[in-house]
């Protein structure tokens, strides 16, 4: 439903980042959910499942194409982290956006999985040690990424899905 995908791993940046940089960036994945329950929480039905953006997704199916994406992305972590360069299976994000479950203006078990999920990326992120950021998974269709990686990626994942949101609202 979207003209142009959000590309999950198009936020890379190649250099290494310092602890206080990594530290920002685990508190944005801490505070997503928070963030993404309180942007949604007054809206009425019409303003979540209304395809507003020629192309885009509804909000509903913003909110829950991030806990598909958030899960994806927490797996290909513990990927990561116990094989050696792991191949980390890619998704059709569009098709997953036509389930049923993803579509809905009820976000009781998303936000539910979400809070679960963010809490645990976080507590895997915060105890890294230098080599485990550094450890690479080889995805199919942008080559290898690095732990680190993932952790930028997907910081930049949630605010984008925020930003996403504010604009179809402002063109509702």
């Amino acid at each position: 439903m979207r003209n142009e995908k959000l590309s999950h791993f198009s936020f890379l940046i190649p250099s290494m980042l310092t602890p206080t940089e990594r530290s920002q960036l685990i508190e944005k994945i801490r505070r997503f959910p928070a963030e993404l329950e309180a942007l949604v929480a007054r809206l009425n039905v019409t303003q979540l499942t209304t395809p507003f953006l020629e192309n885009e997704w509804t909000i509903a199916q913003n909110v829950h194409h991030t806990a598909d994406s958030h899960l994806n992305s927490y797996i290909r972590l513990k990927l990561m982290l116990t094989e050696e360069r792991p191949t980390l299976k890619p998704y059709d994000e569009t098709a997953w956006a036509r389930f049923p479950d993803a579509t809905p203006p009820d976000f009781a078990l998303t936000f539910q999985l979400l809070r679960g999920l963010h809490g645990r990326w976080v507590a895997v992120f915060e105890s890294l040690d230098e080599a485990q950021w550094q450890r690479v998974g080889y995805h199919p269709e942008i080559g290898e990424i690095t732990v680190e990686n993932l952790l930028q990626t997907y910081a930049a994942h949630g605010e984008a899905h925020l930003d996403q949101i504010r604009r179809t609202l402002t063109a509702a």
